[in-house]
């Protein structure tokens, strides 16, 4: 005969079925966990890793510090290495974090090597690059004469001095960027008007 289960009953009962349901779970609890397992499976393995070091900054070093190349040249060399420098250095941190066992495994001391040395390097680097950054932010132009005329240019590109404070990312970046923006307006203006003062003047010789 059946019996009907009171209420408590009914409710222990279905506590007691809990852990072993399906949980039904949302489309954006799915995502999480799809993207999680892409994220691990994709990261970079030891065989990938023992490819990768920071050993091969010597000539965009030397590049980058030549004084006798143009300004704009030696800061695009110095966006170009930090950048490159910081994500080996960020693919060896994230991979060795989301996998431990990269840092304990066979080989793994020249994995830890090489990523000491991204890191180490990156560091150097950034110190050179924020340096020339200050100095060009400090003096960001200079004077030339112009048909007998002193007149202010640029000492280099500025949108290329600007994707530099946005690449090095500093605390100050706003007021660099700012300075940087002032030192913009001081700039003569490209030879226009040079270029329309004879045709005025022609136009005055004409009228008389």
């Amino acid at each position: 005969m059946l019996r009907r289960l009171s209420a408590p009953t009914a409710a222990t009962l279905l506590l007691l079925c809990t852990p072993g349901c399906v949980k039904e779970i949302s489309s954006d609890e799915r995502l999480d966990r799809e993207t999680q397992n892409l994220s691990v499976k994709d990261t970079p393995g030891a065989a990938e890793l023992q490819k990768l070091n920071c050993d091969d900054t010597t000539d965009a070093l030397g590049k980058a510090r030549n004084v006798n190349r143009p300004e704009t040249d030696r800061l695009v060399d110095y966006i170009e290495l930090y950048s490159s420098l910081r994500k080996r250095t960020a693919t060896f941190e994230e991979a060795m974090n989301r996998n431990p066992d990269l840092s304990y495994r066979e080989g793994s001391q020249q994995i830890v090597n090489a990523k000491d040395t991204c890191v180490q390097q990156t560091a150097d680097v950034r110190v050179e690059f924020e340096t020339y950054i200050r100095e060009l932010v400090e003096v960001p132009t200079v004077q030339e004469i112009k048909g007998g005329n002193t007149v202010t240019i640029a000492r280099l590109d500025f949108n290329t001095l600007r994707q530099a404070i946005e690449t090095l990312e500093p605390d100050d970046k706003e007021a660099l960027l700012n300075r940087v923006a002032n030192a913009e307006k001081k700039v003569a203006p490209a030879s226009a008007p040079a270029s329309e003062e004879p045709a005025t003047s022609g136009k005055k010789r004409g009228s008389r």
